[in-house]
């Protein structure tokens, strides 16, 4: 079931008066059994969070079964795939001050994410206009709250999801679109409402994806890895302005 906007957050106290906050809570993904990582993540659509997390990081390369174990409140979501393993040593780059070098990170979503070939071609004002057309429910009654959204060529909304980490959100997407068979995401423009890290751009061109923008800047590493990738990368998409940073053939 889909979470409603009310359930993401919860009213607090504030100044004597009632205020809306976004719930966060952890959550354990664990492979066939095993443990692999805990997200602090806004509760809903965890089965896709699991598998966009475990599809971005190489670890499945296809749609698993998720089931939802019981203990814990349910904040353990359980992936079966067959012949996955969690890796012992995998080091995730899932923060700014993980201290390893950029060659390093750009080989290892080398060895994930083939280079993004051929895709669609959008127009720059549309670009421009795409966070606009993200919907946020939760992000209205809370103000912390990140959204990820897919869109076709046409600026059409196919999917948005909400999360207090803006990898969750991003994880949701990809997830949703992995669970249903739609990966790779070759005609579809990914939009993200804050900054574009590194490990976004890795989560995109993982998925296929062959355009990301964003209302915020780009860091130098996702620059460097989109241009290696052959992802379109655009930021400050704002206010009807847009700026390319990679492979501007497909904008028009």
């Amino acid at each position: 079931m889909d979470p409603s906007a009310a359930s993401m957050s919860k009213a607090v106290e504030r100044d004597g008066e009632t205020d809306e906050v976004a719930v966060e809570l952890p959550l354990e993904i664990r492979l066939n059994g095993e443990p692999v990582a805990v997200t602090m993540r806004t509760p809903g659509h965890d089965f896709e969070l699991a598998a966009g997390f475990l599809f971005g990081e190489g670890i499945v390369d296809a749609a698993p079964e998720v089931t939802l174990s019981e203990d814990l409140a349910a904040n353990v979501v359980d992936v079966r795939a067959a012949g996955a393993t969690p890796p012992a040593a995998r080091r995730f780059y899932t923060t700014s001050s993980c201290g390893i070098c950029g060659k390093g990170a750009l080989e290892e979503v080398e060895a994930i994410a083939p280079r993004v070939e051929g895709g669609p071609s959008i127009e720059r004002a549309l670009l421009a206009a795409l966070p606009d057309r993200l919907r946020q429910p939760a992000f209205e009654r809370t103000g912390g709250l990140h959204a990820t959204g897919r869109f076709d060529a046409t600026g059409k909304l196919q999917l948005v999801r909400e999360d207090v980490g803006r990898h969750n959100a991003m994880d949701k997407v990809v997830g949703r679109a992995l669970l249903d068979g739609s990966v790779p995401l070759a005609d579809s423009v990914l939009c993200v409402s804050g900054r574009l890290a590194f490990e976004l751009v890795q989560k995109a061109v993982r998925a296929g994806a062959p355009l990301l923008v964003g209302v915020g800047a780009p860091t130098s590493l996702a620059v460097e890895l989109a241009d290696d990738r052959g992802l379109t990368l655009a930021g400050f998409a704002r206010e009807g302005r847009v700026n390319v940073y990679t492979h501007p053939g497909r904008i028009r």
